[in-house]
């Protein structure tokens, strides 16, 4: 390969048109492909592809890369072959919140890869500034921060946003710890039901997981036992702790539970108060359920965007616990969730954003970044350092699908499930919803060998063997699901909260199937045909028992 033919691996320098139609060739090659491959009656993209042990070690064995370059149009081919058996986000894609991305958030992130620009300083990457200043602006003023006080940035997934609020909340108490480490006795309290994503922050700033505090939860709505949050607060103060970090679920992963966060402000603050210690940092993750605060504003008696009486109540009752978001020092919004983005487009905000100038590096530590007459905008205080303009994508799909926009697609979600848990109780007598209590775009439910006994676990009142065999009497199930997931694409979760026991002092994780309406395509008119597709599963696995129970 000669350096012309390397150049013509690259988009032109002068925009001339023939590097502009090859370019644009391979892109309507690689969409009319990728279009070939869709079915909307599966949720994958062709004949889903097993991966036995033996797959990937089978790649590494014969993977080799070419001395000499091949064509684009075969790079092209081996690339669709990549996307052969892929999950796809059709109407029977209800697994996890793994969404569609749309095309104003695709059209972003393919200006952010044709700019190539490094998010870390304006010089390097202006756009992704600009853009990263304006959705900074339009999501603060919707979650209800000061706009002239908060400050945010991009970051890697809900993950970052924990991670980062971690950070903050050690540097509020003590500025010198990035110098001289960590003092051993800090501690950070999360629900039950929060995301595992704060112990790999326990572990990476060194604190440890074992400075984890779980909080119990309510058993009916999911959300933070605040009684219990003070005695364990209290518990680790007299042990000689300081509470510095507390993470608010507003939207839990599994149940949909959510967090009251002001109820959790007042109680940190009394106990703090109480004996004579600085505030703790509350971070609401609310990656996933954030973005119905959109709703905060919305007119419910006007109801100008003709919600039925019924999505109105609910939507209001999700309201009434995301109007106190705002309290909270940090929060965080993952685009590439119920945003509609590409992967990997999340939004950290802080209310007070002076704070974050507590992460910054000095300048002398950045010496060819930053400190010129030249720019203003060098984010020091990022973990990373080379960072992606992901802002595009956010900004392009605010534009796009503007406030009343993302009120429809959110409140469909609700909509949808609240047919669904309808028609699932209609069709099956041996099945419980376990987050009932929680509207949103989450059912998780449960199978049982005779009658639901879900509001006898529920309120503890169940022997720990019989609340085990009801979650085994689930697992077939799952597995029968996922080896079915070619057809319709269901989640399920092995601990969707945690429950007490008659005879246990553990509390025992329960077993769920999960149904997560994140496609657009996902609505009341399709669940007819998923109800069917669960049916058909859920009696193959009890005539497969039957048959098991014979043979024994």
């Amino acid at each position: 390969m000669n350096m012309v033919e390397v150049q013509s691996l690259f988009p032109s320098e002068d925009g001339n048109k023939q590097r502009q139609q090859e370019l644009l060739q391979l892109i309507e090659t690689l969409v009319k492909e990728f279009d070939a491959l869709k079915d909307p009656n599966l949720s994958t993209l062709g004949p889903m592809r097993e991966r036995t042990g033996e797959f990937y070690k089978e790649i590494m064995d014969s993977a080799q890369a070419p001395q000499r370059g091949t064509s684009m149009q075969e790079v092209l081919q081996e690339l669709l072959k990549l996307a052969e058996g892929h999950p796809y986000h059709t109407r029977n894609f209800v697994t996890n919140v793994l969404p569609m991305a749309s095309i104003p958030g695709i059209i972003g992130a393919l200006l952010t890869t044709l700019l190539n620009g490094n998010n870390l300083w304006d010089v390097y990457g202006p756009a992704g500034a600009e853009a990263e200043v304006k959705v900074i602006a339009m999501m603060t003023k919707l979650v209800g921060y000061d706009v002239k006080h908060s400050w945010g940035y991009t970051t890697w997934g809900g993950q970052g946003a924990v991670f980062s609020g971690l950070r903050l909340a050690i540097a509020k108490q003590f500025p010198r710890a990035k110098e001289e480490g960590v003092p051993n006795n800090l501690y950070c309290f999360a629900s039950e039901n929060a995301h595992y994503s704060l112990l790999k922050s326990m572990e990476a700033t060194g604190i440890g997981s074992n400075h984890l505090i779980t909080v119990k939860t309510d058993p009916t709505t999911h959300a933070m036992d605040v009684k219990d949050l003070r005695v364990k607060m209290e518990r680790v103060i007299k042990d000689g702790g300081i509470p510095i970090y507390i993470v608010a679920t507003t939207g839990a992963t599994d149940s949909f539970g959510i967090d009251d966060v002001q109820t959790i402000k007042q109680t940190a603050d009394d106990v703090t108060k109480q004996y004579g210690l600085s505030s703790v940092h509350i971070h609401a993750d609310s990656a996933l359920g954030g973005f119905y605060c959109l709703f905060n504003q919305y007119d419910f008696d006007r109801n100008p965007l003709n919600f039925e009486a019924p999505l109105c109540e609910k939507l209001l009752e999700i309201r009434e616990k995301m109007r106190h978001l705002h309290l909270a020092d940090s929060l965080c919004f993952d685009f590439q969730k119920l945003g509609q983005t590409p992967y990997l487009t999340s939004l950290f905000l802080v209310k007070n954003g002076k704070d974050i100038g507590l992460l910054d590096l000095h300048e002398f530590e950045t010496p060819y970044v930053g400190n010129r007459g030249y720019g203003s905008y060098h984010t020091s205080y990022t973990l990373e350092c080379s960072r992606m303009a992901s802002s595009i994508a956010i900004y392009a799909a605010l534009l796009a699908f503007g406030v009343e926009g993302y009120q429809q697609i959110l409140a469909n979600y609700v909509r949808v499930n609240m047919a669904f848990r309808e028609k699932l109780l209609s069709v099956f007598p041996n099945v419980a919803i376990t987050n009932e209590n929680n509207p949103g775009p989450i059912t998780t439910f449960r199978f049982y060998p005779g009658q639901p006994e879900w509001q006898e676990e529920q309120a503890g009142r169940l022997p720990s063997t019989r609340i085990i065999n009801n979650n085994e009497w689930n697992y077939p199930i799952f597995e029968q699901l996922g080896k079915q997931r070619e057809r319709v694409f269901f989640g399920d979760t092995t601990r969707q909260c945690l429950i007490d026991a008659q005879d246990s002092a553990e509390r025992i994780p329960v077993y769920a199937v999960k149904f997560f309406s994140i496609s657009p395509y996902t609505t009341v008119d399709t669940l007819d045909d998923i109800i069917s597709f669960l049916l058909e599963q859920v009696t193959q696995t009890e005539a497969q028992r039957k048959v098991e129970t014979v043979h024994v």
